[in-house]
């Protein structure tokens, strides 16, 4: 392997990061467009969102609990000095869960014509988790990117880990 195709490896870890991160945000901001549609009146049926919402919530646990059982462990035994840093990303993961449940459990009551009082609550769950998902992924990006690029991990390049996959049409799932 010549020495370029080296250093392409090993700075595509923090790069696919940030691509993630890039594609889940999408997933929020469309599943925030599908949302509002809906309790416009021109949107998807509830059942439809429902599925919608757990597309996304299914990406985003992936993503939070491949970091939590792989990247995060490795990081630390790497980088010792990160441990709190992780400590703390794992206990945003904790928090974006129970909104994510609150979320799912919130469009599971919907009804099948919207209406004001449900939408504000919707509404209000999903600011909240958008917010705490752009601080997480900030927070996350700014610690952990140059040090993912600064690692070589040859069972990631053999087998993606599940906090790089992203489904789509290009195949990375």
């Amino acid at each position: 392997m010549d020495q370029n195709s080296a250093a392409n490896r090993l700075t595509s870890f923090g790069t696919q990061l940030l691509e993630v991160h890039i594609w889940l945000r999408e997933m929020l901001e469309d599943l925030r467009d599908s949302i509002d549609a809906y309790f416009n009146g021109n949107g998807l049926p509830p059942r439809d969102l429902r599925a919608h919402c757990l597309s996304f919530c299914t990406a985003l646990t992936r993503h939070h609990t491949g970091e939590d059982r792989g990247a995060f462990p490795t990081i630390a035994e790497d980088f010792p000095d990160l441990r709190k840093v992780l400590s703390d990303l794992r206990a945003d993961h904790n928090q974006l869960d129970w909104l994510l449940g609150n979320l799912q459990n919130l469009l599971e009551s919907l009804p099948e014509k919207p209406d004001p009082t449900t939408a504000s609550k919707v509404r209000e769950e999903v600011t909240a988790l958008s917010a705490i998902m752009q601080t997480h992924f900030i927070y996350e990006e700014k610690q952990l990117i140059s040090v993912l690029n600064s690692m070589d991990v040859p069972e990631w390049h053999e087998n993606r880990p599940d906090f790089l996959q992203i489904d789509d049409e290009d195949g990375y799932r």
